[in-house]
């Protein structure tokens, strides 16, 4: 518009020449309106600039709002469950306990069974992108019995301890506790680099999504790694495998910690090291529902047993196996193949475990002899397994979706021999 009445203008001052032998009083008249027209037109159009000015700011502050409320996002799940269990327990029979003791003198079979457990089980995840390359993940979980705020209490006390590496995973009450929750600095320096640290999505990996009707990856390990710890990780991405072209992949360098055992006396033989994880963990192949798999990792200074939130338990605890203690290293290798064929999704994954234990407490050790040598038992043949014991797992499965009628039906296989050891206190869920 402007444009246009300045030329007008302009084609009016032109004319003025023309115009001048109409006498010169014709020509200022003509000059003085055109000049109050320029400057109204000024006056206009500077109004005009104000007012896009201030409709441009309330959409930027708008556009803030927007861009904050799309970085965040949440999602949750709820589930609710029944089961049936039923076990036979080496116990010691009510009438085999030393009086004087209070020690079980024999042991025996137990039968115990839960006709009806129910259970529920919610998780809140979300996602914050706090910048361009940096994002936080969380998940809360609550997981609780129906008719118990504590699974402990019952009369046959089935429901396993706690500790740090079941916390959310152990069904006990309805507190809602931190599941996951970690940072990602991601393309560090204009480059496929990345850097993890908090509390790691090391939980249902590979392929335990396929037994829960899911396709989307839940973690980073193998399901064999099935511990929630806290730790940190180093990544790379590529894009191409060995020369080939669009194989893309990833790997990682990844440290946590299993088991912090806090302030020890210096004075004291018995003093309990902590229990860290350290590994590589190698995305090879991962496109579309081709997915191929490989992960090492050392547990070192593997502990007898966890430390426990309740001090009942661990008094129980020791009582029967005696003083908490450094058992060990463990080195972990495993791999899987996970693919789908129109509608059929299928997996196969093989493990490898070796424990590698001290001389003077050992792994695989026979319970029973150990609880009776604790008894004073002169029959007892007990003496620490300090061997390196080989263990190897096989996992297969298949899922096939009926998408029409929207159900999914599967198969799984599992067998591990008798030394195969699985890093799963996670499991329990």
């Amino acid at each position: 518009m402007l444009k246009k009445l300045s030329t007008l203008a302009l084609a009016g001052l032109l004319a003025l020449p023309a115009a001048a032998s109409a006498g010169s009083s014709d020509v200022s008249a003509q000059i003085d309106r055109l000049t109050k027209e320029l400057e109204a037109l000024k006056t206009q159009m500077s109004t005009m600039k104000e007012d896009q000015e201030n409709a441009f700011d309330t959409l930027d502050e708008k556009s803030e709002a927007w861009d904050l409320s799309s970085r965040i996002k949440f999602h949750a799940d709820f589930r609710a469950r029944m089961d049936y269990y039923n076990a036979n327990l080496v116990t010691a029979p009510a009438t085999a306990f030393d009086p004087a003791t209070g020690m079980p003198t024999a042991f025996g079979d137990d039968s115990v069974e839960n006709d009806t457990v129910f259970t529920n089980r919610f998780r809140l995840n979300m996602r914050v992108k706090a910048t361009e390359n940096v994002e936080f993940k969380t998940r809360l979980a609550m997981y609780k019995v129906w008719g118990t705020n504590d699974t402990m209490n019952s009369s046959v006390a089935l429901g396993f301890p706690s500790f740090d590496g079941n916390s959310t995973r152990e069904a006990r009450d309805s507190n809602l506790r931190v599941d996951r929750a970690f940072v990602n600095w991601n393309n560090i320096g204009g480059q496929p680099l990345w850097f993890s640290v908090g509390r790691r999505p090391t939980t249902d990996g590979p392929a335990a999504q396929v037994r829960m009707g899911l396709d989307q990856r839940m973690a980073t390990p193998i399901a064999y790694m099935d511990w929630p710890f806290d730790g940190i990780s180093v990544g790379y991405a590529y894009a191409n495998l060995l020369g080939m072209n669009d194989a893309p992949g990833r790997v990682r360098i990844c440290y946590g910690r299993g088991f912090e055992n806090g302030l020890q006396d210096s004075n004291t033989s018995a003093s309990l090291n902590d229990t860290d994880f350290a590994g590589i963990s190698w995305d090879i192949y991962k496109k579309g529902n081709r997915f191929a798999y490989l992960q090492s990792f050392m547990v070192f200074n593997a502990f007898a047993y966890p430390q426990f939130d309740n001090a009942a338990d661990n008094a129980a605890i020791a009582q029967m196996l005696g003083p908490n203690q450094n058992v060990g290293d463990v080195m972990h290798n495993s791999a899987i193949y996970q693919d789908k064929w129109e509608n059929l999704t299928y997996f196969v994954a093989g493990g490898w475990s070796r424990s590698m234990p001290d001389g003077d407490t050992g792994m695989f050790n026979d319970y029973e002899e150990l609880m009776r040598q604790g008894m004073g038992d002169p029959t007892a043949n007990y003496s620490p397994n300090d061997d390196d014991e080989n263990g190897y797992n096989i996992w297969i499965g298949a899922r096939y979706d009926l998408d029409d009628l929207g159900l999914k039906f599967g198969l799984e296989y599992n067998h591990g021999s008798e030394y195969w050891i699985g890093m799963i206190p996670g499991n329990t869920k």
